[in-house]
């Protein structure tokens, strides 16, 4: 303590001692200090600026190893060394504890310009007395190998489940957009009309496109199998999500006959029918049989412009011929006219519809006539929208029955608590028998609402036959206007619905006929 008075006395004694007197003192002060450059930094700020005169301004006196020099320092430096000490070593342990985590933050105490450079030396001890190896805190939220397993194996299912989500709506909207293009006013958008390019060849050939294409179809031109066909075809929209859209041919065909041509086959049958056709000619059904042939598995349709013109000039030219004949002698007519029937170049409507019956039962194929090339091109678009809209018709008529449901009697009857249906549902079984049509279930019916009052009617009626003959008399109205007709339920459906209404055998066989 003396040693420390006399210090301060020294200390008070030279007041007048300039800073640059003091700077080497500090100097010498930063080399020899053992404490980190932190806790310097945190002094020199900390510290409040000395005054002359202050008891606790005196020289820091470094001690040298030797008893004589030994530091003396007032109790408030001395205690607030320790508390910057303390503090120093809770940054160091931050510190190495953020460098384990691979992140960096700021510090929370910034050191000063000057003394941040020095913190770059790694020979220099961040605290006196402190080790240099300071021993990380261990991490928060280790797991072990088994729990980054289970976790791993819950964030594969959790996105599993998503992309099972996902593919699950991907289909329901494929699968809507595919129906979507099935209905009546969207299939035609998916469908192409290809014409044959011998077709625009023809005289009406340039009608039938241009009414295609008034009714807005994709009509494409190419060179078809058959000469003077059209076929379809469809774009499928797919069902799944990842299908590339595709093209498909629809099994109709449409093929345009000339009538010089359909003629001369339909003539070919007359000959033929008369035996007296000379070598191999063309009639309707080797035709279709060609046909068939260059493309099978469709559904052929044929079609015939002109005929029934051609007829009526034939019907002119046969009278313009008779009333030259008049003028002729009546033996010179005959025997022009058996010249005419032996050649067999005439050709009637008769000889054309035995065509046409024979092509249907051998063939199943059907021929449209047509009054010109424009009825046709209309006929053609008919039928086009028909092929467009198959695929929604045949879905909408698969009820899941073996046999054909009517539209009406498919939903059934819906009776309600006030009785209202009970009338339909007794139409309908009368409905069941056979020949009997609605008008004449009506006809029973208005004149026997209930089965109850027919009941009633038969307990009134004092014989057996004139309970089956009851109903016999009831008129039948059908048609209305000037085409209306009236006939009776007759005593057959009379005896069989008064059969059906009292009789107590289970195996009684109503229709003796049925």
């Amino acid at each position: 303590m003396l040693q420390g008075e006399g210090g301060m006395a020294e200390s008070k004694a030279s007041p007048a001692e300039s800073d640059e007197e003091r700077l080497p003192t500090l100097a010498s002060l930063l080399q020899a200090s053992p404490s980190p450059p932190c806790d310097l930094g945190r002094r020199l700020c900390s510290s409040p600026t000395p005054r002359a005169g202050s008891a606790e301004e005196m020289v820091v006196v470094v001690s040298s190893g030797s008893d004589e020099d030994e530091e003396v320092v007032p109790l408030s430096e001395r205690i607030k060394r320790r508390m910057e000490a303390r503090n120093a070593g809770f940054e160091v342990s931050c510190g190495s504890q953020r460098s384990t985590q691979g992140g960096e933050r700021p510090s929370l105490c910034p050191l000063p310009a000057s003394q941040s450079d020095s913190t770059a030396q790694p020979n220099m001890p961040l605290v006196s007395g402190a080790s240099p190896e300071v021993s990380p805190l261990p991490k928060k939220g280790n797991h072990s190998q088994k729990e980054r397993d289970a976790m791993c194996q819950r964030r594969k299912e959790r996105e599993a489940l998503r992309r099972q989500k996902e593919e699950k709506k991907e289909r329901k909207r494929a699968l809507a957009k595919m129906l979507k293009a099935q209905r009546p006013g969207e299939c035609q958008k998916y469908i192409t009309v290809v014409l044959d390019s011998v077709l625009l060849q023809l005289e009406g050939g340039e009608q039938v496109l241009s009414a295609l294409q008034a009714a807005n179809y994709s009509c494409v031109i190419e060179n078809q199998a058959v000469p003077c066909s059209v076929t379809w075809r469809r774009k499928t929209v797919p069902s799944q999500m990842g299908e590339g859209d595709e093209w498909t041919e629809e099994p109709n065909v449409l093929v345009l006959l000339r009538l010089e041509e359909f003629l001369s086959m339909a003539h070919n049958y007359k000959q033929e029918a008369k035996g007296c056709m000379e070598g191999q000619q063309e009639t309707l059904q080797t035709y279709v049989a060609r046909v068939m042939e260059k493309m099978p598995g469709k559904i052929l349709a044929l079609a015939v412009a002109g005929v029934e013109n051609y007829f009526r000039l034939q019907s002119k030219k046969r009278q313009r011929q008779a009333a030259a004949n008049r003028s002729q002698d009546e033996g010179q007519g005959r025997r022009k006219k058996r010249a005419v029937e032996q050649s067999g170049l005439e050709i009637t409507r008769m000889d054309v519809e035995e065509a046409l019956v024979d092509l249907q039962l051998g063939k199943q194929v059907q021929v449209s006539f047509f009054e010109s090339w424009e009825e046709l091109g209309e006929y053609a678009t008919m039928f086009t929208k028909s092929v467009a809209e198959a695929p929604f018709k045949r879905e909408r008529e698969n009820t899941g029955f073996s046999f054909y449901l009517e539209k009406a009697w498919c939903g059934g009857v819906k009776v309600d608590r006030s009785g209202k249906g009970l009338l339909e549902v007794w139409k309908r079984q009368l409905q069941q028998f056979n020949r009997v049509s609605l008008e004449m279930a009506e006809a029973i019916v208005s004149a026997y609402p209930s089965p109850q009052l027919l009941n009633q009617a038969y307990t009134r009626c004092s014989s057996e036959h004139e309970r089956e003959s009851m109903l016999a008399n009831i008129p039948v109205r059908r048609g209305d206007g000037v085409t209306a007709t009236c006939r009776r339920i007759g005593p057959e459906l009379s005896r069989r619905v008064y059969l059906q209404m009292t009789s107590h055998d289970p195996d009684l066989y109503l229709d003796v006929s049925g």
